[in-house]
């Protein structure tokens, strides 16, 4: 059995922590908050997943070295925000080949790096994986059926993560496509506001269908040409995490957008949403990704107008329906 350090004490960290307890693995949580460490340990329950009790077995700690030292993985489970600067305040407790796998979903706005670009930059003497799909927190805490798919530089890597997390109620694929799966990831959180949106503008599924359809195009479309598989995006991180994020009320990108549909801004949104809102830091970053590589990509264009802009949803709406006409595979460069 392996012992697993979580660095991060979210939803998500909390259920993975659950199910490789479940596993049989020692886990030991980290939260970069003192009183969340506190209250964690003391009561085991997390206040956003009501109704789930957290194993007493689970031990919560505000210090990175407890949670890191002599353990056989690491799980960065942070808001993708705070990736860096929680891998460089990891620096000193990490050794040589340690392994650490990339749970969560974004891009640097500033570097336009992938998180486990911006992982393997801080911490360059770790063994970086990622694991990604259609995975809420709150599903995975209740031990509902769940599949993703991991992916490491060695494919010896991503087996032995397979192995860890593999169970009756979480089964894990493996891939060699890491920048695919973690641009999946990240972009489907801009396409999921654009359907929240659209919920909140009173559009129907019609509508819905329509964004999904047509964001995992243009998701599919600058991977490629960024050098990730086409297959990729046709699995669990691409048009699988896609759908849950676009269809979920447990998707809070969605929730987001559904408050800026009813109008509200963005700050608003992010403000009543309560939790973190990674399409929205996904967003510009998916908008320049998208002008360096010369790949049009029309919805995450006008979500960015609405989210920073101040154009009214319903514009935005109307101009994707009126842009000029073409064929519906007439722009795409890859297989179909």
């Amino acid at each position: 059995m392996a012992r697993a350090g979580i660095i991060g004490a979210g939803t998500w960290g909390c259920a993975l922590a659950m199910l490789l307890h479940d596993n049989g693995h020692t886990v030991t949580v980290w939260s970069a908050l003192s009183d969340e460490a506190r209250r964690l340990q003391a009561d085991h329950e997390h206040k956003n997943l009501p109704g789930v009790h957290l194993p007493e077995e689970i031990v919560f700690t505000d210090s990175l070295a407890e949670a890191m030292t002599d353990r056989d993985l690491l799980v960065l489970a942070v808001p993708s925000i705070y990736t860096r600067s929680t891998a460089r305040a990891m620096r000193p407790y990490c050794r040589y080949g340690q392994l650490v796998v990339d749970v969560a979903k974004g891009i640097e706005e500033d570097t336009l790096m992938t998180l486990s670009q911006v992982t393997r930059e801080e911490l360059p003497m770790a063994n970086v994986a990622v694991l990604s799909g259609p995975s809420h927190a709150e599903e995975v805490a209740r031990r509902l059926p769940t599949t993703c798919v991991t992916a490491a530089r060695e494919m010896e890597t991503a087996r032995y993560i397979q192995n860890v997390f593999m169970s009756p109620v979480f089964r894990v694929y493996t891939s060699e496509d890491m920048l695919g799966i973690e641009l999946g990831g990240a972009l489907k959180n801009v396409i999921a506001l654009a359907a929240g949106i659209a919920d909140g503008l009173g559009y129907g599924d019609n509508t819905k269908a329509a964004l999904i359809t047509r964001g995992i195009h243009e998701i599919a479309r600058l991977g490629v040409k960024m050098g990730g598989s086409f297959e990729t995006f046709c699995g669990l991180s691409g048009i699988g995490d896609l759908i849950v994020t676009c269809a979920s009320m447990h998707s809070r990108n969605r929730r987001a957008g559904i408050l800026l549909g009813q109008g509200r801004t963005m700050e608003e949104a992010m403000a009543e949403v309560h939790m973190v809102v990674e399409g929205v830091y996904s967003a510009k970053a998916a908008r320049r990704l998208a002008q360096v590589h010369e790949v049009p990509m029309p919805i995450i264009e006008e979500v960015n107008t609405v989210l920073f802009e101040a154009k009214p949803a319903s514009e935005a709406v109307r101009d994707l329906m009126m842009r000029d006409r073409t064929q519906e595979a007439a722009d795409w460069t890859g297989k179909c």
